[in-house]
Parts: structure tokens; sequence; C-alpha cells
């Protein structure tokens, strides 16, 4: 800008630099736009779009699925070799596993996500050493959250024989969950590690750590339950050690072979930290939101009047949901990276034709898996049961079950664009309001009110699932990608601490 010094002359001077100004910035406007993802204008080129973002996506998505399955595979693993020790120690371990583990690593897993917003917006805005700094920061927020869900391990045993459960399974239950109290903290550097590598699409990397660690940790357990006898102290022993592998291992992949985005310990990373944990919570509460919304069904299912048969038809219909949830989790991080990379990257365009692909692509899983279920409604059950009751019931929900799955695939693809595009807190809201001011209370109604026992409930909770997929899908059908590049670019600038960085022009 050219300051007007006196008179007529200054005037025009300073109009002439305006002028020039605006000439420039329609001048960079026009090159973002011309690097953006061009038009669709017909079939051909739609099917090329489809065919290229899918092997962006699943070349994302694949390793991620594996490395979740993996990891999966720390807990299963360690319930199967408990279970040879005795019943009431595998019913501990369980409890400890499936309930307090669990609700550590839903919260932490949320705080992490943080992290795939800012790092893959970053990443696409070309600020990679910014990477590095918003993985230290995702590292102190998430031990400083490790350190205050402590007391939950710490006082598990009453908190269980609180909420009704067996005083022996509880005592047990909680000696074993304040045992592996290291695991929880190996949590808090494996998610910030793990996002940081996902924006930069360096995921094989999680896929062989987490693979090796698997056999890693069936040869611990082996060794440690097996040969020395160890019994519980031994599951635990290995739970810790193969968690402390996955995450070490990982951070010394960065430290290795990630100099881009790696450049050392900084004081940087204590910078704007509160912004960065309000954004880390809200992550927190979407993810926890989500997850309890299911556990919940359980819960309310085993106060019906023939509550073992309504419990075991449940679980084993979430079993079946739980695995094809591991794709799901592998397309919401890779569509959580395209969006964050592009819209970091100035490419509105690109972002949405993403967004449509993975829809697209997550409801035909979803409808081949419902297809599936309904065709084999009889006899899939016999996987887990040879009792014929339990079959019976299991077949009576299983139209429920293939519902489910088809919301279920839309649902965390549509979290994974809100993770992508910095939008948690207000998903949060949403999810409340859907699931628990909505949904539950309905399923609450039908299942008890209205006697339509297990089917009430999950009908209901469904409803919930429902509606909030719509509230999603018209709010991304909406949403003004081009304000959102122009977001990502600010908050890139303002939380990477880089006031001199321009923002990208839209």
């Amino acid at each position: 800008m050219v300051v007007a010094v006196a008179g007529g002359g200054g005037v025009e001077l300073e109009l002439a630099a305006v002028g020039k100004e605006e000439e420039e910035e329609e001048e960079q406007e026009e090159a973002v736009v011309a690097e953006d993802c061009p038009p669709v204008r017909g079939v051909r080129e739609a099917w090329e779009l489809f065919t290229t973002e899918s092997k962006k996506l699943w070349w994302i998505g694949a390793p991620i699925a594996f490395n979740v399955v993996c990891l999966y595979g720390f807990s299963s693993s360690t319930q199967i070799f408990v279970g040879h020790i005795g019943n009431l120690e595998l019913s501990a371990v369980a409890v400890s596993l499936n309930v307090v583990s669990t609700f550590s690593f839903g919260f932490l897993l949320g705080m992490g996500s943080a992290l795939e917003t800012l790092c893959g917006q970053a990443f696409g805005a070309g600020q990679i050493e910014m990477l590095g700094v918003y993985m230290q920061r995702s590292w102190i927020i998430l031990v400083a959250s490790s350190f205050l869900m402590c007391p939950i391990y710490i006082f598990a045993a009453p908190v269980l024989k609180l909420i009704g459960q067996d005083d022996k399974i509880a005592d047990l239950a909680g000696h074993f969950t304040i045992s592996i109290i290291p695991q929880m903290f190996a949590l808090a550097f494996n998610f910030p590690t793990q996002k940081f590598l996902q924006a930069q699409s360096k995921v094989v990397a999680l896929a062989w750590i987490g693979f090796v660690a698997l056999l890693l940790h069936i040869a611990l357990l082996v060794l440690f339950i097996v040969v020395f006898g160890w019994g519980l102290g031994g599951a635990a022993a290995a739970f810790n050690v193969s968690a402390w592998v996955v995450s070490l291992s990982q951070v010394a992949y960065v430290m290795v072979w990630c100099k881009d985005g790696w450049t050392g310990l900084s004081w940087s990373a204590f910078r704007d930290i509160w912004a960065f944990v309000r954004l880390s919570l809200a992550s927190a509460i979407m993810l926890c939101l989500e997850v309890w919304y299911m556990m919940i069904l359980t819960v309310l299912t085993g106060h019906l009047d023939d509550a073992e048969i309504a419990v075991g038809s449940i679980s084993i219909c979430m079993n079946i949901n739980g695995w094809e949830g591991m794709i799901f989790i592998g397309l919401n991080a890779a569509i959580s990276v395209r969006v964050s990379n592009e819209l970091g990257s100035g490419r509105p365009r690109a972002t949405r034709y993403a967004v449509v692909v993975v829809l697209v692509q997550s409801l035909a899983i979803g409808l081949l898996c419902m297809t599936i279920i309904l065709a084999t409604r009889n006899h899939f059950s016999v996987i887990f049961t040879s009792d014929r009751d339990m079959q019976r019931a299991v077949a009576d929900i299983a139209y429920l079950l293939g519902i489910t799955m088809v919301l279920n695939s839309i649902q965390p693809v549509i979290s994974g664009v809100a993770v992508g595009g910095g939008w948690q807190a207000l998903v949060a809201y949403i999810n409340l309001g859907c699931y628990y001011i909505f949904g539950l209370p309905l399923g609450f109604l039908m299942g008890y009110a209205l006697h339509w026992g297990v089917q009430g409930i999950w009908f209901g909770m469904l409803c919930g699932t429902f509606v909030q997929t719509l509230v999603l899908l018209f709010i991304i059908w909406n949403t003004d990608w081009k304000a959102e590049a122009a977001e990502a670019a600010e908050r890139v600038r303002l939380w990477g601490g880089q006031e001199g960085y321009q923002k990208v022009q839209i």
C-alpha cells in the first residue's frame, strides 16, 4: 500500500496502488483455482475421478484398518490366554479391558483426533515443519489426561462393585486394571504419533508395526503365562510391553525417517496450548458420545425380563457389527486425511469430490453387509452359540443388525469429514441431541413402556442414529468448501504460531 503525501496526485497514487493490489489478488485467486480439481462434465470424467480418488482413499485406509485389527488383537488374544487360567480370571480381565480400558482408549483416541485436523491441514498448506510441533502439543495434553484418568484405574474395583458387579470379579478386575496403567500412558504417545503419520499418508509403517507387535504380544503371552506361569501378572506385563513397543517404534520411525516433519523438541509446543486443548476435548466428546451410545444398548437390555437371551443376542450382533466397523475406522481416518489435506492446500472442489466418493463407497459396503446378514440371518449365529433359543433370538433381530450396518457405514465416514474440517464441537452437540436427547429416550420408551423388548430399545436408538446421519448429510451438502479452505489456512497460521504465514486466497 502506497501512502499519499499531499494533494490530488497522492490520492491518485493511492488509488492506483489499491487497484494494483486487487489485480494481484485476482491473479492469485485464478492461480489457486487453476490448481484445484477440474469440474466433472461427463460419465467418463466421473469414473476417472472415482477410481483415482478410491486409490488415494484405500492407500491410506487399508493399512490403518489392518493396524486397528492388530491392536484389537492385543485385547482379544489376552482374553484367550487368560481364559485357560480360569473362568473367574477371564471374567475379570474381560471387565477390565472392555469397560475401564475401553473408556480410556476412546477418550485418548478422541483427544488425539484433534491432530488429524491440524496436521492434515498444515501438511496440505505446505507447513510440514509444524507437524512435529503439533504432535508434541498432543503428547503433552494426552499425558496430562492420562494422569487425570489414573483414579479411574486405581479405584476400578469399588466403582465396579457400585454398579452391581460381583465382588470377586470386581476385586480381581481392579487388581488387573491397576497393573495395566502403563499401557494407558503408552497410548498417550501412540495416538499423536499415529495421526502425525496419517496426515502425511505414511501409513504402511503403521501396518507393519502393528503386525509385528501382535506377533510379539502373542509370544510374550506364551512366555509369561505358559512358560513362567505368572498368571494375570504375566498377562498385564505382556499387555504393557506390547503397547510400549508399538508407541516407541512409531516414535523412532518418526525421528529417523520423517525429518521433514520432525525437527526436534521445541518450546513452541507449549504455545497456544489452550486452543489445542479445546479442540482435543471437542474431538474426545464427539467420539465418546458415539462409542458410549451403542454400549448403552447392551446395558439397557440387561434389565429386560429374559436378560440372558437379550444380552446374548445383542452381544452377538454387536460383535459382528464391530468387525464391520474395522473397515470404516480405516475409511474414517482416510477421508479425514483427504479432507484436511485438500482444505489445507486450498482445493475446495477436490475436497467435495473426495467426500462424495467415500460416501458412495461406504454406502455400497454397508448395503452389501446388510444383504449378507439378511441372507444368513438363521445361520450366522452358530459361530457364537449352539443354543437354539439364542439362535432364534438373533434371527429375530438380524434385520436391525442389517439396518445398523448401513447407518454405521455412513456415520463414521461423516465423522471423519468432520474431523478433517475441524467441526468436532458442532458434531458433539449434534450427537448429544440426536443420541441422548432423542434416540435414547425413544429406545427406552419403546423397549419398556411399549413392551417391545430388545427390538424396541434397538429400533429407538437406531432412530437417533438415523436423525444424526441426516443432519450431518444436510450440513455436508450445504457446506461452503471455499470458506472451509480459507478457515483451514487461518487455523494453520494462528495455531501454528506463524504470524507471518500468508492466508491462502480462495
